[in-house]
């Protein structure tokens, strides 16, 4: 048997909400986990405090299927089948898809990624493929890619990195090393350890709103 990959053209999904009034203090873009859809990420980002004021995109996973218990349409951002060329993909999709939102709504930086559990992955990777260094970096219940250097972490500016002590999947062990390699690489960064699990709870609301505050006024 001989395997090949090809290249192929497909659409991706991508939520927007704008602001009620006046230009975006910024732009916050956001990544769901595993079988979740854009939906979830922006019904998180716009529990933020503050994040009526910011430009909202929930960049959704290019591969879908259907959730088996409740039949909707979810996504996953990548399997360990072809890594490397997946990876690829979707950092290429998010910068298209920031591409076309500054295209469309100019003028509206700084840029804000944010993702929880597999979508952390998706966020860290997209910073740091990043022409520019990105403003930040909120990221809940997911670690930093181990491929990601420290030259290439230099790209966020200020990260913060979030965990629940209930959480077996995100450990304590990631948690401190994450917050390590970030330290190293230049990053200013804001821990969180809240009392839950793999969730994104309300004390993280709280916390991205005093960080999406302090990106604004740097």
């Amino acid at each position: 048997m001989i395997e090949r990959t090809i290249a192929t053209a497909t659409h991706g999904r991508y939520l927007v909400e704008t602001p009620e009034g006046g230009a975006p203090a910024g732009t916050l873009v956001g990544f769901h986990g595993y079988a979740e859809a854009a939906d979830a990420q922006l019904e998180r980002m716009r529990a933020i405090a503050g994040a009526d004021r910011w430009l909202l995109v929930a960049v959704q996973g290019l591969h879908r299927f259907y959730h088996r218990r409740a039949n909707e349409v979810v996504a996953s951002w990548m399997t360990r089948q072809d890594r490397e060329l997946a990876i690829a993909d979707n950092v290429a999709y998010v910068a298209g898809v920031v591409d076309a939102v500054s295209s469309e709504w100019p003028g509206s930086p700084p840029l804000v990624f944010a993702g929880f559990s597999q979508g952390v992955a998706t966020a860290f990777r997209a910073a740091a493929a990043w022409p520019r260094r990105v403003d930040g970096v909120i990221a809940v219940g997911g670690d930093v890619p181990p491929e990601i250097g420290a030259a290439a972490l230099g790209r966020v500016a200020r990260a913060l990195v979030c965990r629940g002590s209930r959480d077996e999947w995100y450990t304590t062990g990631k948690f401190d090393a994450d917050i390590g390699r970030l330290r190293v690489a230049g990053a200013s960064v804001t821990p969180l350890a809240f009392d839950g699990g793999h969730e994104w709870p309300d004390p993280v609301n709280q916390a991205a709103a005093a960080f999406l505050a302090a990106v604004i006024a740097r």
